[in-house]
């Protein structure tokens, strides 16, 4: 089983940057995929970027793509999610994900089965 624990989020103005990480516990993190998501009030959760355990594929959601990257250092059981050019649209709860077989293609939250808490974003104008 893993726990995720996300960290990083704030208040920060429109074209800025943040970088979200989402520490793990486990020792079998590197087995897992990694993913991002958010939720903004009156939303869904969305998906925004995911990555295999061997950082070999990396999938983004379109409205992301660009101005986000997301990356993990095994050794410190971490995942990290470093978003610049941040637009107010961006803001939401942004929750990390973790899944023993889920893809990079896997965009619908209910295929990953382990989650953090979430930690906010808010983009001003």
């Amino acid at each position: 089983q893993v726990q995720l624990v996300e960290s990083g989020g704030g208040l920060v103005q429109a074209g800025g940057s943040l970088r979200l990480s989402c520490a793990a516990s486990g020792r079998a993190f590197s087995t897992y995929n990694m993913g991002w998501f958010r939720q903004a009030p009156g939303k869904e959760r969305e998906f925004v970027a995911a990555i295999t355990w061997t950082s070999v594929v990396i999938n983004y959601a379109d409205s992301v793509k660009g101005r986000f990257t997301i990356s993990r250092d095994n050794a410190k059981l971490t995942v990290y999610l470093q978003m610049n050019i941040l637009k107010p649209e961006d803001t939401a709860v942004y929750y990390c994900a973790a899944d023993p077989t889920a893809s990079t293609r896997s965009t619908s939250s209910d295929q990953w089965k382990y989650w953090g808490q979430g930690t906010q974003v808010t983009v001003s104008a």
